[in-house]
């Protein structure tokens, strides 16, 4: 069942987990999240996505107000009332509640959120068949404005893009920067694969650096795959032999089509194949281990 965690409460109906309308990440989007995934009652890359949290957190100068190991025992606390082996985290950290006022000054504790539930981005017939997609419109924001790798609440840039692709009838869209360079998808990171090299963004094309995408980087250099971080261009999409995303919540999915030009032989190709079987070897065989019921109680 879904579980969610408050400052220190623990809900097991949705409907009786609240927050304030005068909290800055309702009002504002003032704050961050993760996405984590459960694999068979592991955490996967449990201390990555904790990390990356607190690195978000010191950007915008949010006091998260729990230390990192505890945070971390709540949240398997949390994974361990749902009772699902295989689940998905939603760890969000808001400025907390303040005035109606932008002041961040007037927020006196960040609010913890934690929520335990199932979460799939696309239709489970495309993941074997694959997803048809478009290039977006809608550019990223720059970098200059806000860098990417915080992980923040406003999505409203992505949100834009992922509405371009419902009006064509597509699953997902991909976006470009100012300097028309490909950067990611509107939730999820993207590779491509040219001659046997798989091609992904570099952080200075203004992505997030997704740990799904750092795990698959791994994953290919283990496998002996070549695999580089680079800038590409809409020509890359065009005349690419495969392509494909990736993403906690995605996890990964093959691409076979962009703005209607089919990728390859329009179906999910060998590189893919390799590189999905060594990532699901990672999440079956490595993972912080959700454990047995611990002394975390209320207000904890």
């Amino acid at each position: 069942m879904a579980v969610v965690y408050i400052d220190g409460v623990f809900y097991d109906r949705k409907e009786d987990a609240k927050i304030s309308v005068w909290d800055h990440g309702l009002l504002y989007g003032d704050g961050i999240f993760e996405g984590i995934r459960v694999y068979g009652g592991r955490v996967f890359c449990c201390r990555e996505h904790l990390d990356r949290l607190y690195d978000s957190a010191r950007m915008i100068n949010l006091e998260i107000p729990m230390d990192i190991d505890r945070l971390e025992e709540v949240m398997l606390e949390t994974v361990r009332r749902s009772g699902m082996a295989d689940c998905y985290i939603r760890l969000v950290i808001t400025r907390g509640t303040g005035d109606l006022g932008i002041d961040p000054a007037r927020c006196k504790r960040a609010t913890i959120i934690i929520i335990v539930d199932i979460i799939r981005l696309f239709p489970k017939e495309l993941y074997d068949t694959g997803v048809d997609v478009i290039v977006a419109s809608t550019r990223k924001n720059s970098p200059e404005s806000l860098n990417p790798c915080v992980k923040s609440l406003n999505y409203l840039n992505n949100i834009m893009a992922k509405m371009e692709a419902s009006r064509a009838g597509m699953p997902e869209a991909i976006m470009m920067n100012q300097n028309g360079h490909v950067t990611e998808g509107t939730a999820d990171n993207i590779f491509v694969v040219k001659d046997g090299v798989v091609r992904t963004p570099p952080a200075s094309a203004g992505i997030l650096i997704g740990i799904t995408r750092n795990a698959i980087l791994k994953t290919a250099s283990r496998l002996g795959i070549p695999a580089r971080e680079e800038n590409m261009t809409r020509f890359d999409l065009y005349t690419a032999d495969e392509i494909f995303l990736s993403g906690t919540a995605a996890e990964m999915i093959p691409v076979v089509s962009v703005d209607g030009r089919p990728v390859g032989d329009k179906k999910p190709g060998p590189v893919f194949f390799r590189l999905l079987e060594g990532l699901r070897e990672m999440t079956e065989t490595s993972g912080t281990p959700v454990g047995a019921s611990s002394p975390v109680t209320a207000r904890g």
